[in-house]
């Protein structure tokens, strides 16, 4: 699979994406290239049909791009609700259990989702597994508990690194919220609930990257056919 088809494929399910969105509505917009080429998307819809929507967005990165494309953008605090959280993943399991935090904003992208009365996730089919766990889990962390938190996830059964910024210079990653972040390859996931519930509970964890139980619909794009497959929770 060449990067090209995958933009490909993500152009077809971000176009998708953006005819759910209705005039009026406050939606929450993701990060990474994904998210990227939906708020494109959704710019140009914006620009040809004068829809008026009101955007929260994940990350700096992010922010960025949706007002080049003229969208007006606001703060989670300044709205009462989001009728929609628009974001990518790095693996989809069958239950719609999410891995994300390649991008490293999965504290932020968790808090719009949760926010949001639907969380939409637009992958190609290269996102879908049987099991998640060969994509490591995202863990932003307090920098001070860096050595507690290495532990406890040595404990289960995680192998955990530290993420450095890119370059040759780069010192350890600073997410738009001022904290470190560990990449911890896990096993094959069996039980991905009891997983998060054990991260969520150590001490110095602000956030991770596992998405369980949040994702209302998945849209994965098929480049072969040019269509989209939707796929909704029903577990």
């Amino acid at each position: 699979m060449t990067p090209a088809m995958d933009a490909a494929r993500d152009r077809v399910a971000a176009a998708a994406a953006v005819a759910l969105v209705g005039d009026g509505m406050t939606i929450g917009l993701g990060t990474g290239d994904t998210a990227r080429r939906f708020v494109t998307a959704l710019g140009r819809r914006g620009r040809e049909e004068s829809l008026r929507v009101r955007c929260v967005v994940t990350s700096k990165a992010t922010e960025v791009a949706a007002r080049a494309a003229g969208l007006d953008v606001c703060a989670l605090p300044e709205v009462a609700s989001l009728d929609l959280a628009f974001d990518g993943a790095d693996e989809v399991d069958p239950r719609l259990d999410l891995v994300k935090g390649g991008g490293g904003a999965q504290t932020r992208e968790k808090i719009v989702a949760a926010s949001a009365a639907r969380f939409v996730v637009l992958v190609d089919s290269s996102k879908l597994v049987d099991r998640l766990g060969a994509f490591p889990v995202a863990v932003e962390i307090v920098p001070e508990a860096i050595g507690l938190v290495t532990r406890r996830l040595d404990s289960l059964g995680a192998a955990s690194r530290l993420r450095y910024a890119p370059g040759a210079a780069g010192g350890p990653w600073i997410t738009d919220l001022g904290h470190h972040l560990l990449d911890a390859q896990f096993p094959l996931i069996a039980d991905s609930a009891t997983l998060a519930a054990a991260v969520d509970a150590i001490p110095g964890v602000v956030a991770h990257g596992l998405f369980v139980g949040m994702a209302s619909i998945v849209l994965v794009g098929e480049l072969e056919s040019s269509a989209v497959r939707s796929l909704t929770r029903t577990l």
